[in-house]
């Protein structure tokens, strides 16, 4: 099941969500949720949070649902870099701090191409990312994920994230 920003906006809504709160966001394992200038945006996420799973990664893959993804997980922030290496479709890649907070999105990976993509920003004065999120590409853009916005996630550090769970 694929949750799209309407229904995402039309719960927190119900809830009389006015902003970022624990009491607000229900997390879930499969799940991402990102605070944005115009309301929440979900999607389903598969996790990569062992080394297997982050080689393979969405490597073969010959699509991805729209409003889908794959988490990849570090256990501590780390400097990373990503590359298209059997990779069949475009991506977007959301680079998030160990607060969740995206801190550089790298848009329209082409596939196939073994160029390396950090996960940090020229000049960046912290560069470590604890988690990576894999998307369609065009869908950073398209719900209008941005640097500096939170996203909510159990395997996030509750203490230190911008947008804990509830």
């Amino acid at each position: 099941m694929s949750l799209n920003k309407a229904a995402i906006a039309a719960f927190f809504l119900s809830l009389g969500w006015s902003g970022p709160s624990a009491a607000d966001v229900a997390c879930a394992p499969d799940r991402v949720i990102f605070q944005t200038s115009d309301g929440p945006v979900a999607f389903q996420v598969e996790l990569a949070d062992d080394e297997a799973e982050r080689a393979q990664g969405l490597m073969f893959r010959k699509s991805l649902e729209r409003g889908s993804g794959m988490l990849f997980v570090y256990d501590t922030p780390r400097a990373v870099s990503f590359w298209m290496r059997n990779t069949y479709i475009p991506l977007d890649l959301v680079f998030l701090d160990q607060s969740g907070v995206i801190r550089h999105i790298h848009s329209r990976a082409v596939p196939l191409d073994e160029t390396p993509i950090p996960g940090a920003a020229p000049g960046d004065p912290d560069p470590d990312r604890q988690m990576i999120l894999e998307i369609g590409g065009g869908e950073a853009e398209r719900l209008g994920l941005a640097v500096g916005q939170p996203m909510a996630h159990p395997r996030l550090h509750q203490d230190l994230a911008a947008l804990p769970c509830g």
